[in-house]
């Protein structure tokens, strides 16, 4: 933008002063070979008296005197033919004025001027000098070198004008866009300082009090979400008290730890809604653990609905870029839309493994498949809220991956989970689709 806004004042610039310039270098031209036209208009009339009434010898006297006086090459036609002064052939214009019409010619070596003189006895004498074009444009040169000096100065001042002009303009438009990007990249605490002309000034403001008001909205977002899951609280005790008077040990002991998993997850919802900022340092888990130990939590609840589980599960470690409760969360929730939404007794399978610098998670079950326009969030395939696998499509994406669903081999569904690996503290987090 700056070198756009330098090129127009340089072109608006050039334009102006050839607009100007160009008809007063010709009026300069001009005016020089007027002047020098009128002096020597000027020293043929001094002749004109002395030719019309002086005898030759004395005129012969004079016209030469006036030859070495001005420098200029003078003759005066006699009407017999006699040429006095400077020796010159019988022009055009000479003939014309022997007429008795006075006049001023052009020819190849400059400009001749031509005086009728009346009043002899023998006829009408003619007086003619000649200008050089060296003395029609004496000077012209150096007052042209002038205005083009005088032009390019102009040009460059008004290029250095606009070059300020412009550097405050682009510097205040880079202002915006650095805090704009920052804002992007979840820096809620970045301003920028209003400059430039009023509209960009109206414009850094706007841009200040939308970053206070995504401020205030995400503070009142915590805050809900922090009182929301503050009160499942209440039914988790009352799960807990029911769990501990069953009277078989290991249902009790099963239930027990659903509820305290559940219960870890309220707690992880509370603290993430109420303490982490956007900029929160860069959390890192290991995939291979986390999903070996859902899985085994899950295929309880397989083996009671007569359900076949096969894991494939490479050796860990298998670092990802997303926090464990997240992870588990983004398995969680695609486990239990395999028993949500498919009838008991249907086998799935699960794997991980490393694939292209990410890690690869695939369930894939035998039911009767996922619409594949069914993954926006809240949209669902059967009777739920359609968060499910939402869930794990915005962990797959905060780790620098992606979900594909798409139908088995076999028939049934197939989802493709891949995590990104762990990311420095410099690098910018990756967009999440809302």
């Amino acid at each position: 933008m700056r070198g756009r806004l330098a090129l127009l004042a340089a072109a608006v610039g050039v334009l102006v002063l050839t607009a100007f310039l160009v008809p007063l270098a010709l009026l300069i031209r001009d005016v020089t070979a007027d002047r020098a036209t009128v002096r020597a208009t000027a020293d043929a009339q001094s002749l004109v008296q002395v030719v019309g009434t002086a005898d030759d010898e004395t005129v012969r006297l004079t016209v030469e005197q006036l030859v070495v006086d001005s420098r200029r090459s003078v003759s005066v036609f006699l009407p017999d033919g006699t040429v006095l002064g400077a020796a010159a052939p019988r022009t055009p214009a000479v003939d014309l004025a022997a007429l008795g019409q006075s006049l001023t010619a052009e020819f190849d070596g400059g400009r001749e001027v031509v005086i009728a003189v009346q009043g002899r006895q023998d006829g009408t004498g003619v007086i003619r000098t000649v200008v050089p074009a060296a003395e029609l444009t004496r000077g012209v040169d150096r007052a042209w070198l002038v205005l083009a000096l005088l032009g390019l100065l102009l040009v460059l001042i008004g290029l250095a004008v606009a070059d300020r002009l412009a550097r405050s303009l682009v510097g205040a438009i880079t202002d915006l866009s650095t805090v704009s990007h920052r804002l992007a990249n979840a820096e809620l605490d970045a301003r920028v300082v209003p400059a430039g002309p009023p509209e960009l000034r109206e414009v850094a403001g706007a841009l200040n009090h939308l970053a206070g008001r995504i401020q205030v909205l995400l503070r009142e977002e915590r805050e809900q979400v922090a009182d929301l899951s503050h009160r499942l609280r209440t039914p988790l005790t009352a799960l807990r008290l029911e769990a501990e008077s069953l009277r078989d040990p290991g249902d009790a002991s099963r239930v027990t730890a659903a509820v305290d998993g559940l219960e870890r997850a309220v707690t992880g919802v509370i603290r993430q809604a109420r303490w982490r900022t956007p900029t929160a340092e860069v959390a890192a888990s290991d995939a291979a653990a986390i999903v070996g130990e859902r899985v085994e939590f899950w295929s309880v609840l397989a083996e009671d609905t007569g359900r076949t589980v096969t894991l494939d599960l490479a050796e860990g470690p298998l670092p990802v870029g997303l926090p464990a409760d997240e992870v588990e969360a983004a398995v969680d929730a695609l486990l239990g839309n395999v028993f949500a939404h498919t009838p008991d007794e249907t086998p799935f399978a699960v794997s991980l493994a490393p694939h292209g610098g990410q890690v690869l998670l695939t369930v894939a079950d035998e039911g009767p498949g996922i619409p594949a326009d069914t993954v926006g969030r809240g949209a669902s395939h059967g009777n739920s809220t359609g968060l499910g696998l939402d869930i794990a499509r915005r962990a797959a994406q905060a780790s620098g991956g992606a979900m594909e669903i798409r139908n088995g081999p076999t028939g049934g569904a197939q989802i493709l989970l891949r995590l990104g690996p762990p990311r420095s503290p410099d690098t910018p987090n990756p967009p999440v689709a809302s």
